[in-house]
Protein backbone atom coordinates (compact mmCIF):
# COMPACT_ATOMS: atom_id res chain seq x y z
CA UNK A 1 0.00 0.00 0.00
CA UNK A 2 1.59 3.30 -1.30
CA UNK A 3 2.45 5.49 1.49
CA UNK A 4 1.37 9.56 1.95
CA UNK A 5 3.65 12.18 2.29
CA UNK A 6 1.78 13.26 5.53
CA UNK A 7 2.02 9.77 6.78
CA UNK A 8 5.94 9.24 6.22
CA UNK A 9 6.73 12.78 7.96
CA UNK A 10 4.35 11.59 11.07
CA UNK A 11 6.50 8.48 11.24
CA UNK A 12 9.88 8.96 10.74
CA UNK A 13 11.74 11.79 12.93
CA UNK A 14 14.62 13.87 11.79
CA UNK A 15 17.14 11.37 13.40
CA UNK A 16 15.59 8.35 11.23
CA UNK A 17 14.70 9.49 8.15
CA UNK A 18 18.20 9.55 7.25
CA UNK A 19 18.59 5.53 8.23
CA UNK A 20 15.19 4.88 7.21
CA UNK A 21 15.55 6.37 3.86
CA UNK A 22 18.89 5.73 3.21
CA UNK A 23 20.30 3.26 5.42
CA UNK A 24 24.42 2.57 4.48
CA UNK A 25 25.24 5.58 2.96
CA UNK A 26 27.64 7.03 5.60
CA UNK A 27 29.47 6.28 8.45
CA UNK A 28 28.19 7.60 11.92
CA UNK A 29 29.05 11.64 12.42
CA UNK A 30 27.37 12.89 15.39
CA UNK A 31 28.76 16.05 15.86
CA UNK A 32 30.45 18.53 13.18
CA UNK A 33 33.36 21.20 13.54
CA UNK A 34 33.24 23.94 11.61
CA UNK A 35 36.59 25.40 10.33
CA UNK A 36 37.15 23.52 7.00
CA UNK A 37 40.73 24.02 5.06
CA UNK A 38 40.88 21.65 2.05
CA UNK A 39 45.04 20.74 2.35
CA UNK A 40 44.82 17.83 -0.36
CA UNK A 41 44.42 20.48 -2.69
CA UNK A 42 44.75 18.98 -6.89
CA UNK A 43 46.10 15.62 -5.43
CA UNK A 44 44.12 12.33 -5.39
CA UNK A 45 44.72 9.76 -1.94
CA UNK A 46 43.99 5.89 -2.28
CA UNK A 47 44.19 3.51 0.45
CA UNK A 48 44.53 -0.38 -0.18
CA UNK A 49 43.95 -2.72 2.21
CA UNK A 50 45.12 -6.43 1.95
CA UNK A 51 42.60 -7.80 4.20
CA UNK A 52 43.95 -11.10 5.99
CA UNK A 53 47.54 -10.79 6.96
CA UNK A 54 49.85 -10.61 3.60
CA UNK A 55 53.04 -12.84 4.01
CA UNK A 56 55.88 -10.52 3.86
CA UNK A 57 58.49 -12.91 3.92
CA UNK A 58 57.44 -13.76 0.16
CA UNK A 59 56.50 -10.84 -0.49
CA UNK A 60 59.93 -9.00 0.05
CA UNK A 61 62.65 -12.05 -0.26
CA UNK A 62 65.89 -12.34 1.25
CA UNK A 63 68.73 -12.82 -1.93
CA UNK A 64 71.73 -12.51 -0.14
CA UNK A 65 73.42 -14.16 3.52
CA UNK A 66 75.15 -10.74 5.01
CA UNK A 67 72.77 -10.50 8.00
CA UNK A 68 71.63 -14.41 8.06
CA UNK A 69 68.76 -13.70 6.52
CA UNK A 70 69.05 -15.92 3.64
CA UNK A 71 69.92 -19.08 5.48
CA UNK A 72 67.00 -18.28 8.40
CA UNK A 73 64.22 -17.87 4.99
CA UNK A 74 66.05 -21.03 3.21
CA UNK A 75 65.43 -22.89 6.89
CA UNK A 76 62.16 -21.97 7.60
CA UNK A 77 60.58 -22.75 4.09
CA UNK A 78 60.81 -25.95 2.13
CA UNK A 79 60.90 -26.70 -1.00
CA UNK A 80 59.11 -29.45 -2.88
CA UNK A 81 55.52 -30.23 -2.86
CA UNK A 82 54.19 -28.29 -0.61
CA UNK A 83 56.90 -25.75 -0.35
CA UNK A 84 56.73 -21.64 -0.66
CA UNK A 85 60.59 -21.14 -0.49
CA UNK A 86 60.85 -19.18 -3.63
CA UNK A 87 64.37 -19.80 -5.03
CA UNK A 88 66.00 -16.84 -7.64
CA UNK A 89 67.37 -18.55 -10.49
CA UNK A 90 65.62 -21.68 -10.54
CA UNK A 91 64.13 -21.67 -13.94
CA UNK A 92 60.93 -23.58 -12.86
CA UNK A 93 59.79 -20.65 -11.16
CA UNK A 94 59.39 -17.27 -12.68
CA UNK A 95 61.80 -14.66 -11.68
CA UNK A 96 61.63 -12.47 -8.66
CA UNK A 97 62.02 -8.61 -8.83
CA UNK A 98 65.69 -7.85 -7.66
CA UNK A 99 66.05 -4.89 -5.41
CA UNK A 100 68.52 -3.31 -3.03
CA UNK A 101 67.71 -2.03 0.34
CA UNK A 102 69.46 0.87 1.95
CA UNK A 103 71.67 -1.81 3.62
CA UNK A 104 73.05 -2.82 0.86
CA UNK A 105 71.11 -6.24 1.49
CA UNK A 106 70.17 -8.03 -1.78
CA UNK A 107 66.37 -8.35 -1.76
CA UNK A 108 64.05 -9.53 -4.44
CA UNK A 109 59.74 -9.06 -5.02
CA UNK A 110 57.58 -12.03 -5.47
CA UNK A 111 57.07 -13.00 -8.88
CA UNK A 112 53.00 -12.33 -8.58
CA UNK A 113 54.13 -8.49 -8.81
CA UNK A 114 55.73 -8.21 -11.67
CA UNK A 115 52.98 -6.17 -13.66
CA UNK A 116 54.78 -3.69 -10.87
CA UNK A 117 57.83 -3.86 -12.45
CA UNK A 118 57.88 -1.12 -14.90
CA UNK A 119 56.44 1.31 -12.10
CA UNK A 120 59.62 0.26 -9.63
CA UNK A 121 62.26 0.61 -12.33
CA UNK A 122 60.58 4.09 -13.08
CA UNK A 123 61.09 4.99 -9.37
CA UNK A 124 57.63 5.12 -8.27
CA UNK A 125 57.06 2.25 -5.83
CA UNK A 126 58.20 2.14 -2.24
CA UNK A 127 58.51 -0.68 -0.40
CA UNK A 128 59.08 -0.26 3.59
CA UNK A 129 59.92 -2.60 5.37
CA UNK A 130 59.44 -3.80 8.75
CA UNK A 131 56.11 -2.15 9.57
CA UNK A 132 54.63 -2.76 12.96
CA UNK A 133 53.63 -1.24 15.84
CA UNK A 134 54.35 -2.08 19.28
CA UNK A 135 53.04 -5.32 21.57
CA UNK A 136 51.79 -6.79 18.27
CA UNK A 137 47.95 -8.69 18.18
CA UNK A 138 47.76 -11.53 15.86
CA UNK A 139 44.23 -11.23 16.07
CA UNK A 140 42.64 -10.07 12.63
CA UNK A 141 39.93 -8.02 14.13
CA UNK A 142 42.03 -6.21 16.69
CA UNK A 143 45.63 -5.94 14.66
CA UNK A 144 42.64 -4.24 11.26
CA UNK A 145 41.32 -2.16 14.19
CA UNK A 146 44.72 -0.96 15.22
CA UNK A 147 45.86 -0.04 11.88
CA UNK A 148 42.58 1.56 11.25
CA UNK A 149 42.61 3.55 13.61
CA UNK A 150 46.52 4.11 14.43
CA UNK A 151 45.76 3.30 17.75
CA UNK A 152 47.59 0.48 19.56
CA UNK A 153 47.43 1.55 23.00
CA UNK A 154 44.13 2.72 23.27
CA UNK A 155 44.56 6.35 23.92
CA UNK A 156 40.95 7.85 24.63
CA UNK A 157 41.81 11.09 22.77
CA UNK A 158 41.25 9.07 19.50
CA UNK A 159 39.29 6.27 20.21
CA UNK A 160 36.68 5.34 17.66
CA UNK A 161 37.93 7.33 15.02
CA UNK A 162 40.07 6.40 11.69
CA UNK A 163 43.40 7.77 11.14
CA UNK A 164 42.57 9.61 7.83
CA UNK A 165 38.72 10.07 9.57
CA UNK A 166 40.95 12.25 11.95
CA UNK A 167 42.28 14.26 9.40
CA UNK A 168 38.92 14.28 7.38
CA UNK A 169 37.16 15.87 10.54
CA UNK A 170 39.47 18.84 10.80
CA UNK A 171 39.03 20.13 7.31
CA UNK A 172 35.60 19.20 5.93
CA UNK A 173 31.66 20.42 7.03
CA UNK A 174 29.14 18.02 6.94
CA UNK A 175 28.00 18.83 3.51
CA UNK A 176 31.50 17.84 1.92
CA UNK A 177 31.52 14.68 0.49
CA UNK A 178 36.14 14.07 -0.05
CA UNK A 179 36.28 10.54 0.98
CA UNK A 180 34.40 7.17 -0.74
CA UNK A 181 34.82 3.84 0.44
CA UNK A 182 34.20 0.80 -2.07
CA UNK A 183 32.53 -1.24 -0.44
CA UNK A 184 28.95 -1.51 1.30
CA UNK A 185 30.08 0.07 4.78
CA UNK A 186 33.05 2.90 5.16
CA UNK A 187 36.18 2.02 6.27
CA UNK A 188 37.65 1.74 9.67
CA UNK A 189 40.73 4.44 8.96
CA UNK A 190 37.75 7.16 7.26
CA UNK A 191 35.81 7.32 10.52
CA UNK A 192 34.92 10.43 11.36
CA UNK A 193 32.90 12.57 13.77
CA UNK A 194 32.66 15.78 11.81
CA UNK A 195 32.46 15.04 7.54
CA UNK A 196 30.14 12.78 5.35
CA UNK A 197 32.02 9.65 4.14
CA UNK A 198 30.43 8.04 0.83
CA UNK A 199 30.52 4.30 0.91
CA UNK A 200 29.06 2.58 -2.41
CA UNK A 201 30.33 -0.60 -4.22
CA UNK A 202 29.31 0.33 -7.85
CA UNK A 203 28.29 3.08 -8.76
CA UNK A 204 26.02 1.99 -12.17
CA UNK A 205 24.04 0.82 -8.91
CA UNK A 206 24.46 2.97 -6.86
CA UNK A 207 21.16 5.73 -6.09
CA UNK A 208 18.12 6.55 -3.56
CA UNK A 209 16.61 3.40 -2.40
CA UNK A 210 13.27 2.75 -4.32
CA UNK A 211 10.55 1.30 -2.04
CA UNK A 212 10.68 -2.14 -1.90
CA UNK A 213 6.56 -2.30 -1.17
CA UNK A 214 5.57 0.30 -3.93
CA UNK A 215 8.44 1.56 -6.49
CA UNK A 216 5.75 4.12 -6.76
CA UNK A 217 6.65 5.99 -3.84
CA UNK A 218 9.73 6.72 -5.10
CA UNK A 219 8.82 10.45 -5.99
CA UNK A 220 6.89 11.11 -2.38
CA UNK A 221 10.03 9.49 -0.46
CA UNK A 222 12.60 11.85 -1.83
CA UNK A 223 10.31 15.09 -1.22
CA UNK A 224 9.94 13.98 1.82
CA UNK A 225 13.36 13.51 2.32
CA UNK A 226 14.24 16.29 1.29
CA UNK A 227 11.78 18.52 3.12
CA UNK A 228 12.58 17.08 6.87
CA UNK A 229 16.38 17.56 6.09
CA UNK A 230 15.48 21.06 4.40
CA UNK A 231 13.71 21.74 8.14
CA UNK A 232 16.45 20.56 10.12
CA UNK A 233 18.99 22.66 8.09
CA UNK A 234 17.37 26.41 9.47
CA UNK A 235 17.47 24.45 13.23
CA UNK A 236 19.38 26.88 15.24
CA UNK A 237 20.41 23.80 17.14
CA UNK A 238 24.24 22.61 15.86
CA UNK A 239 23.30 18.91 15.73
CA UNK A 240 20.13 18.82 14.34
CA UNK A 241 21.51 21.62 11.57
CA UNK A 242 24.51 19.25 11.29
CA UNK A 243 21.88 15.97 10.63
CA UNK A 244 20.26 18.45 7.94
CA UNK A 245 23.30 19.11 6.33
CA UNK A 246 24.36 15.59 6.17
CA UNK A 247 21.12 14.44 5.50
CA UNK A 248 21.42 16.62 2.15
CA UNK A 249 24.54 15.16 1.26
CA UNK A 250 23.35 12.40 1.22
CA UNK A 251 20.32 12.51 -1.35
CA UNK A 252 22.63 14.88 -3.31
CA UNK A 253 25.38 12.08 -3.70
CA UNK A 254 22.64 9.76 -5.14
CA UNK A 255 22.24 12.12 -7.60
CA UNK A 256 25.65 13.29 -8.89
CA UNK A 257 27.83 10.44 -8.46
CA UNK A 258 25.77 7.46 -10.51
CA UNK A 259 26.17 9.68 -13.82
CA UNK A 260 29.90 9.45 -13.59
CA UNK A 261 29.77 5.67 -14.22
CA UNK A 262 28.36 6.34 -17.77
CA UNK A 263 30.45 9.31 -18.80
CA UNK A 264 33.37 7.23 -17.90
CA UNK A 265 32.33 4.66 -19.90
CA UNK A 266 31.69 6.92 -22.82
CA UNK A 267 34.75 8.70 -22.47
CA UNK A 268 36.91 6.11 -21.64
CA UNK A 269 35.65 3.15 -23.30
CA UNK A 270 39.38 1.66 -23.49
CA UNK A 271 40.69 1.81 -20.00
CA UNK A 272 36.81 0.61 -18.69
CA UNK A 273 37.05 -2.18 -21.04
CA UNK A 274 40.62 -3.21 -19.80
CA UNK A 275 39.45 -3.18 -16.53
CA UNK A 276 36.88 -5.68 -17.28
CA UNK A 277 39.47 -7.98 -18.88
CA UNK A 278 41.23 -8.55 -15.60
CA UNK A 279 37.69 -9.28 -14.18
CA UNK A 280 39.09 -8.73 -10.27
CA UNK A 281 37.84 -7.58 -7.55
CA UNK A 282 40.49 -4.62 -7.38
CA UNK A 283 40.27 -4.24 -10.98
CA UNK A 284 36.20 -3.53 -10.54
CA UNK A 285 36.89 -1.45 -7.57
CA UNK A 286 40.06 0.67 -8.75
CA UNK A 287 37.39 1.18 -12.10
CA UNK A 288 35.30 2.53 -9.47
CA UNK A 289 38.18 4.76 -8.04
CA UNK A 290 38.82 6.26 -11.56
CA UNK A 291 35.20 6.89 -12.57
CA UNK A 292 35.08 9.52 -9.71
CA UNK A 293 38.56 10.88 -9.85
CA UNK A 294 37.79 11.82 -13.50
CA UNK A 295 34.50 13.51 -12.18
CA UNK A 296 36.71 15.62 -9.78
CA UNK A 297 39.13 16.23 -12.14
CA UNK A 298 36.89 17.67 -14.39
CA UNK A 299 34.85 19.48 -12.12
CA UNK A 300 31.73 17.47 -12.22
CA UNK A 301 28.87 19.56 -10.08
CA UNK A 302 28.57 17.99 -6.96
CA UNK A 303 31.54 15.73 -7.60
CA UNK A 304 34.70 16.51 -4.77
CA UNK A 305 36.17 13.23 -4.02
CA UNK A 306 39.85 12.99 -3.35
CA UNK A 307 40.09 10.33 -0.80
CA UNK A 308 39.51 6.31 -1.59
CA UNK A 309 39.73 3.13 0.39
CA UNK A 310 39.27 -0.33 -1.08
CA UNK A 311 39.84 -4.17 0.39
CA UNK A 312 41.42 -7.33 -1.41
CA UNK A 313 40.34 -10.44 0.98
CA UNK A 314 41.78 -13.81 0.68
CA UNK A 315 45.10 -13.36 2.57
CA UNK A 316 44.83 -15.89 5.88
CA UNK A 317 46.91 -18.26 4.13
CA UNK A 318 47.22 -21.14 6.24
CA UNK A 319 46.62 -23.58 4.09
CA UNK A 320 48.17 -23.63 0.05
CA UNK A 321 49.86 -20.62 0.17
CA UNK A 322 52.10 -21.43 -2.96
CA UNK A 323 55.77 -20.20 -3.48
CA UNK A 324 56.51 -18.72 -6.62
CA UNK A 325 53.52 -21.22 -8.61
CA UNK A 326 51.91 -19.08 -11.10
CA UNK A 327 48.81 -21.34 -10.05
CA UNK A 328 49.21 -20.91 -6.39
CA UNK A 329 47.11 -18.78 -3.61
CA UNK A 330 49.27 -15.78 -2.79
CA UNK A 331 50.57 -15.74 -6.61
CA UNK A 332 47.18 -15.38 -7.79
CA UNK A 333 46.51 -12.60 -4.74
CA UNK A 334 49.76 -10.52 -5.54
CA UNK A 335 48.78 -10.92 -9.08
CA UNK A 336 45.78 -9.58 -9.01
CA UNK A 337 46.92 -6.40 -7.17
CA UNK A 338 49.93 -5.67 -9.32
CA UNK A 339 47.64 -6.16 -12.34
CA UNK A 340 44.74 -3.65 -11.42
CA UNK A 341 47.37 -1.36 -9.94
CA UNK A 342 49.77 -0.86 -12.72
CA UNK A 343 46.13 -0.49 -14.92
CA UNK A 344 45.05 2.05 -12.55
CA UNK A 345 48.27 4.16 -12.49
CA UNK A 346 48.52 3.71 -16.73
CA UNK A 347 44.65 5.18 -16.30
CA UNK A 348 45.40 7.82 -14.36
CA UNK A 349 48.31 8.83 -16.66
CA UNK A 350 46.38 8.88 -19.83
CA UNK A 351 43.60 10.88 -17.96
CA UNK A 352 46.29 13.77 -17.11
CA UNK A 353 46.23 13.41 -13.38
CA UNK A 354 49.28 10.77 -12.85
CA UNK A 355 51.03 12.94 -11.06
CA UNK A 356 48.60 13.67 -8.63
CA UNK A 357 47.52 10.46 -7.02
CA UNK A 358 49.63 8.33 -4.53
CA UNK A 359 48.36 5.06 -3.08
CA UNK A 360 49.14 3.05 -0.07
CA UNK A 361 48.96 -0.56 0.00
CA UNK A 362 48.74 -2.21 4.32
CA UNK A 363 47.81 -5.43 5.84
CA UNK A 364 47.06 -6.11 9.36
CA UNK A 365 50.20 -8.20 9.97
CA UNK A 366 52.56 -10.53 8.46
CA UNK A 367 52.75 -14.28 8.78
CA UNK A 368 55.22 -16.12 10.73
CA UNK A 369 58.42 -17.00 9.39
CA UNK A 370 58.27 -20.86 9.64
CA UNK A 371 55.70 -22.52 7.04
CA UNK A 372 53.41 -25.06 8.09
CA UNK A 373 52.41 -27.86 5.77
CA UNK A 374 51.84 -25.40 3.05
CA UNK A 375 50.70 -22.35 4.21
CA UNK A 376 51.74 -19.91 7.30
CA UNK A 377 50.62 -18.34 10.61
CA UNK A 378 49.87 -15.16 11.73
CA UNK A 379 52.75 -13.28 12.30
CA UNK A 380 53.91 -9.67 12.77
CA UNK A 381 55.66 -7.12 10.94
CA UNK A 382 55.51 -7.41 6.97
CA UNK A 383 55.82 -4.40 4.42
CA UNK A 384 54.28 -1.71 2.88
CA UNK A 385 53.55 0.05 -0.27
CA UNK A 386 53.17 3.93 -1.86
CA UNK A 387 52.46 4.00 -4.94
CA UNK A 388 52.37 6.53 -7.55
CA UNK A 389 54.35 9.24 -9.90
CA UNK A 390 55.21 11.43 -7.12
CA UNK A 391 56.54 8.87 -5.01
CA UNK A 392 60.29 8.85 -4.56
CA UNK A 393 60.62 4.92 -5.21
CA UNK A 394 63.14 2.11 -3.66
CA UNK A 395 63.53 0.24 -0.71
CA UNK A 396 62.73 1.79 2.77
CA UNK A 397 63.31 0.85 6.40
CA UNK A 398 64.93 -2.31 7.82
CA UNK A 399 64.08 -6.15 6.67
CA UNK A 400 62.67 -8.16 9.97
CA UNK A 401 65.42 -9.87 11.88
CA UNK A 402 64.20 -13.41 10.70
CA UNK A 403 67.31 -14.98 11.70
CA UNK A 404 66.38 -14.03 15.81
CA UNK A 405 63.01 -15.67 16.26
CA UNK A 406 61.58 -15.05 19.70
CA UNK A 407 59.87 -18.15 21.81
CA UNK A 408 56.61 -17.44 19.08
CA UNK A 409 58.51 -17.08 16.11
CA UNK A 410 57.48 -13.50 15.06
CA UNK A 411 59.89 -10.80 14.76
CA UNK A 412 60.55 -8.40 17.49
CA UNK A 413 59.27 -4.74 17.27
CA UNK A 414 62.17 -2.00 18.00
CA UNK A 415 62.65 1.72 17.62
CA UNK A 416 66.20 0.94 18.91
CA UNK A 417 68.45 3.53 17.02
CA UNK A 418 71.11 0.98 17.65
CA UNK A 419 69.05 -1.77 16.42
CA UNK A 420 69.94 -2.68 12.60
CA UNK A 421 66.67 -4.28 12.32
CA UNK A 422 64.84 -1.09 13.94
CA UNK A 423 61.23 -1.24 13.32
CA UNK A 424 59.61 1.18 10.85
CA UNK A 425 56.33 2.28 12.64
CA UNK A 426 53.19 2.38 10.47
CA UNK A 427 52.44 5.64 12.20
CA UNK A 428 55.62 6.90 10.81
CA UNK A 429 54.45 6.18 7.33
CA UNK A 430 50.70 7.59 7.83
CA UNK A 431 52.33 10.50 9.09
CA UNK A 432 54.69 11.02 6.19
CA UNK A 433 51.75 11.11 3.82
CA UNK A 434 49.89 13.20 5.77
CA UNK A 435 52.64 15.87 5.85
CA UNK A 436 54.35 15.42 2.45
CA UNK A 437 51.06 14.40 0.26
CA UNK A 438 47.77 15.86 2.29
CA UNK A 439 49.85 18.88 3.63
CA UNK A 440 49.18 18.90 7.36
CA UNK A 441 51.33 20.78 9.73
CA UNK A 442 53.57 18.16 11.69
CA UNK A 443 52.72 19.21 14.66
CA UNK A 444 49.00 19.10 13.93
CA UNK A 445 49.30 15.69 13.09
CA UNK A 446 51.01 14.93 16.44
CA UNK A 447 48.56 16.71 17.88
CA UNK A 448 44.64 15.86 16.39
CA UNK A 449 45.72 12.33 13.73
CA UNK A 450 48.76 10.49 15.20
CA UNK A 451 49.82 11.57 19.00
CA UNK A 452 53.01 9.82 20.12
CA UNK A 453 52.89 6.75 22.85
CA UNK A 454 53.01 7.91 26.21
CA UNK A 455 53.65 4.61 27.99
CA UNK A 456 56.57 2.36 27.81
CA UNK A 457 60.33 2.33 26.59
CA UNK A 458 61.49 4.77 23.83
CA UNK A 459 63.28 1.10 22.57
CA UNK A 460 60.15 -0.31 22.46
CA UNK A 461 57.16 2.10 21.96
CA UNK A 462 56.81 4.61 19.11
CA UNK A 463 57.83 7.89 20.87
CA UNK A 464 60.24 9.27 18.26
CA UNK A 465 58.04 10.34 15.16
CA UNK A 466 59.74 10.01 11.71
CA UNK A 467 57.30 12.28 9.51
CA UNK A 468 60.08 12.28 6.79
CA UNK A 469 60.90 9.35 5.79
CA UNK A 470 61.56 10.33 2.20
CA UNK A 471 59.48 8.58 0.19
CA UNK A 472 57.47 11.64 -0.90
Amino acid sequence: MAITRREFLKRAGLATAGTVVAPGLFGGNPWVRNAFADTIGDRYFVVLFLDGGNDGQNTVIPLDDSAGLLTAYNNNRSTGIGGLRIVPGDTSQPSVIPMVDPNGTALGLHPGLASLTSMYDAGNVAIVQGTGYPAYSLSHAESTTIWETANPTGNATIAGTGWAGRHLALEYGPSDIYAVTIRDAVAGEFRTAGTSVLALQSLADFGFPIDPFDPGDQAIYEESFQDVYAHAQASSEPLTTYLGNSGQATYDSTQSYPPLHATYVADRGAFNNAYGALGTSVSRNLREVAKMIYGTSNATPGISSRFFQLRNGGYDTHADQGGADPDGQHYALHSEVADAVDLFFQDMSDMGVGNKVTMVIWSEFGRRIPQNSNGTDHGSQGPMFVIGEPVNGGIYGNHPNIAALDPQENTVYSQSALDPFRSTDFRDVFGTLLKHWVNMPELQILSDVLPLDTVGSPNEYWQTQEFDMGFL
